[in-house]
């Protein structure tokens, strides 16, 4: 078994896998953070849902079920154009308030760990704070 060094790195990988395969699903390992990020993703309409899977006979540790959203005409279009891992635990990318970054000039998210708690950049600039910039979704 690989150890994941990016475990965040890793979800949004196996989310943009499930997309291009057109899965509807996707179980990763659980953590606080991810399903922190989870809410917010969730929160901005870019998945139905996430549920948090409890150990079992099969698996000893907690699961994140993610159930991917999918638009048009066939429901063939994921919400989810794109996703980028911004701040990599090699290089943290830290923004003050005032120069938070604006993702497609505002038509997608930027995710910000603030010492308020994980915010999207709209509510970080609304609450005045700045911090490290964990994603990019549009």
């Amino acid at each position: 078994m690989a150890i994941i060094t990016d475990p965040i790195a890793d979800m949004f990988v196996r989310m943009k896998n499930a997309i291009s395969r057109k899965y509807h699903e996707v179980v990763l390992p659980h953590s606080n953070k991810k399903e922190e990020i989870l809410a917010i993703i969730k929160k901005e309409g870019y998945i139905v849902d996430y549920e948090v899977l409890q150990p079992s006979e099969s698996n000893h540790f907690k699961q994140l079920k993610i159930t991917l959203k999918y638009k048009g005409l066939n429901q063939n279009q994921s919400a989810i154009s794109g996703i980028k891992r911004v701040s990599k635990p090699g290089l943290k990318v830290y923004s003050s308030a005032e120069k938070l970054p604006r993702v497609l000039s505002g038509f997608g998210t930027a995710i910000i760990s603030t010492s308020k708690g994980l915010l999207t950049d709209k509510e970080a600039r609304k609450a005045n704070v700045g911090g490290e910039v964990v994603a990019f979704i549009w």
